[in-house]
C-alpha cells in the first residue's frame, strides 16, 4: 500500500522480458492464479508452501502483464506496460533531438497515437467504449497534442535566432509532451466518468452488479492523467538538462558530436525505465472511496457481516 512497495511491484509489471511469455502461457498462470487455496491446501511432494506462495506471485506477475484485468482479453504487444519503454522509448529519443517544427510534429503525432492506444488498452473495460467514441477520443488527443507541438515549436522558431532555436527545440519537448499526454490520456478515458465504474468491497465482490459509479470513475480518470503528466518530467526534461549541465558529457559531445545520439538514447530510456513504474506508483491500481463520498444508491449498503460498508474500491486502470 505504500509508495515504495507500488514502485517494486510496477518495477517488476514493467520488465521488458514479460513480453516473451505467449499468450497461452498467461491464460495458464491465470488459472493457477485462481486456483491458488487448492494448490497451497495439496502441495505437490517435494513442494513447500514458500516454494509455491512464490510460484504463484510470479504467475500473477506474468499473467497481470498480458491480460486485462476487467475483460481478461490480451493486450498487444506495444501497448503493455511491459512494452512501453521498448516500443515508445526510441520515439522519446526522437522526440528530445528534434531539432525543426516538422520533426517535432511527426514524432509527436507518433508518441501521442501511441499512447492513446496504451491509454485505451489500460483503461478500466468494465464499461462498453464504442468506435465511434474510440475515433472521436483519439482524435482530439492526438490533434491537441499536435496544436501544443506546432504552436511551441513555431513560437520558439520565429522568437529566437536559428541556432538558439536549435538548442530549445531540445526542450520544447517536455511541456509539450506534459499538455499533450495529460489531454490524451483524460479525452482517451473520459467516456469511463459517462458510463462509471463499479464499485467493489474488500474482497472483490460488486457490491452493487449493473450499476455504476461516476464519481468513482472521475478519480480514477484524473488520477491517472495526474500520473502521465508527472512521466513526462523523467523521460522530456532530465536527459538534456543533463547534457547540457555535466561537463564531461557537454565536452565529449562537443569533441565527438556523433556521441551525441547514444547518450541521448541511454539517457532517455535510464529515465523512462524508472521514470515509468515511479509514476504509475503515485496512485494505487485499486482506488479507494468513501461510502458517503459515493452516490446515494451506494450508501447504506451492507458487508458480509451485515455491517454497513465505510470504504468501497474501483480499477482506476493504468
Amino acid at each position: 500500500s505504500s509508495f515504495v512497495g507500488r514502485f517494486a511491484k510496477m518495477l517488476l509489471a514493467c520488465d521488458p522480458f514479460l513480453m516473451t511469455y505467449s499468450d497461452e502461457t498467461a491464460r495458464a498462470y491465470k488459472e493457477m492464479v485462481g486456483d491458488y487455496e487448492n494448490l497451497l491446501n495439496n502441495l505437490p511432494n517435494g513442494v513447500t508452501e514458500q516454494e509455491m506462495s512464490r510460484k504463484l506471485w510470479e504467475a500473477q506477475r506474468i499473467s497481470s502483464a498480458a491480460l486485462h484485468p476487467d475483460t481478461g482479453d490480451s493486450i498487444p504487444l506495444p501497448f503493455r506496460m511491459s512494452g512501453y519503454v521498448p516500443f515508445n522509448g526510441p520515439i522519446c529519443v526522437s522526440m528530445v533531438a528534434s531539432t525543426s517544427t516538422q520533426a517535432l510534429l511527426f514524432w509527436s503525432w507518433v508518441n501521442q497515437s501511441q499512447n492513446a492506444l496504451v491509454n485505451y488498452f489500460n483503461r478500466n473495460a468494465s464499461s462498453e467504449m464504442t468506435n465511434e467514441t474510440l475515433a472521436k477520443s483519439y482524435s482530439a488527443a492526438v490533434g491537441s497534442a499536435l496544436a501544443v507541438a506546432f504552436g511551441l515549436g513555431t513560437f520558439i522558431q520565429k522568437r529566437y535566432s536559428p541556432a538558439q532555436a536549435k538548442k530549445l527545440m531540445k526542450f520544447v519537448a517536455f511541456p509539450s509532451a506534459v499538455v499533450a499526454s495529460s489531454l490524451n490520456c483524460y479525452v482517451v478515458r473520459s467516456p469511463e466518468i459517462d458510463t462509471g465504474v463499479p464499485l467493489v468491497d474488500g474482497d472483490g465482490n460488486d457490491v452493487l452488479p449493473n450499476e455504476t459509479s461516476n464519481i468513482a470513475a472521475e478519480r480514477g480518470v484524473i488520477s491517472t492523467t495526474l500520473s502521465r503528466a508527472v512521466l513526462q518530467a523523467p523521460v522530456y526534461f532530465l536527459p538534456p538538462v543533463v547534457m547540457s549541465a555535466l561537463p564531461s558529457i557537454k565536452n565529449a559531445i562537443a569533441r565527438n558530436p556523433m556521441l551525441s545520439v547514444p547518450i541521448t538514447t541511454y539517457l532517455v530510456l535510464v529515465c523512462f525505465g524508472i521514470g515509468l513504474p515511479a509514476s504509475v506508483a503515485i496512485f494505487p491500481q485499486m482506488g479507494e472511496i468513501k461510502v458517503d463520498e459515493a452516490e446515494e444508491k451506494y450508501q447504506n449498503l451492507l458487508d458480509k457481516n451485515g455491517k454497513p460498508h465505510s470504504v468501497l474500491y474501483y480499477n482506476k486502470g493504468l
